[in-house]
């Protein structure tokens, strides 16, 4: 089912939230674009500082790379079945260095020559818990103990949780996707298999 309740809202234009500008410049230089779904929180002004506060918290930290972050992303939303976020986490994880060929594989990581071991082990649990029902199991997480600290197994769960949120705002509200995220997904993945 498609929805587009950000049409009926209204095409919010950033002109219309002047008090977010250091904010929303701050998004721009991380992502490349402003998000819709910022430009729809802004209507709440708490919840986009709430918002933005966790995500620059989450991907701020340093103890996982902006790369892997940008797969975990990816890989929860794959499997929530979020457009709009695989558009935008596939573009970031572009950024942050990935080959759109590791991209574009990331259905068939498993076999895969081009994700790591520590990798696999990240992206199983991503699958497993952005799906509905959750299907993350003790499996993973004695997987994961192999590769990662504690700390760093918070990170990544806190990713998909960020994600999770996402998913079901993006997909519940069918916020509009932007041009750069569009562009990238039909002119480097799609020619690779993407679809």
């Amino acid at each position: 089912m498609e929805n587009n309740f950000t049409t009926f809202i209204g095409e919010d234009k950033r002109e219309s939230f002047k008090e977010f500008d250091q904010l929303f410049d701050g998004i721009e230089a991380f992502m490349g674009y402003l998000p819709n779904a910022h430009l729809t929180m802004a209507e709440k002004p708490k919840l986009l500082l709430a918002f933005s506060g966790l995500a620059t918290t989450i991907f701020q930290s340093d103890s996982l790379s902006i790369e892997l972050k940008q797969l975990i992303a990816l890989a929860s939303s794959i499997s929530s079945g979020c457009k709009y976020c695989q558009a935008h986490t596939s573009h970031g994880a572009a950024r942050a260095g990935t080959s759109e060929q590791k991209i574009a594989d990331i259905l068939k990581y498993n076999e895969s020559e081009n994700f790591s071991d520590d990798e696999r082990a990240v992206l199983d649990l991503a699958f497993a818990a952005g799906m509905v029902p959750n299907k993350a199991e003790q499996r993973h997480y004695d997987v994961l103990k192999r590769y990662f600290s504690k700390i760093q197994i918070i990170e990544i769960v806190s990713v998909i949780s960020l994600f999770g949120f996402l998913n079901r705002w993006n997909d519940t509200l069918g916020t509009a996707l932007e041009s750069v995220p569009k562009e990238f997904v039909e002119k480097k993945l799609k020619p690779l298999g993407w679809n």
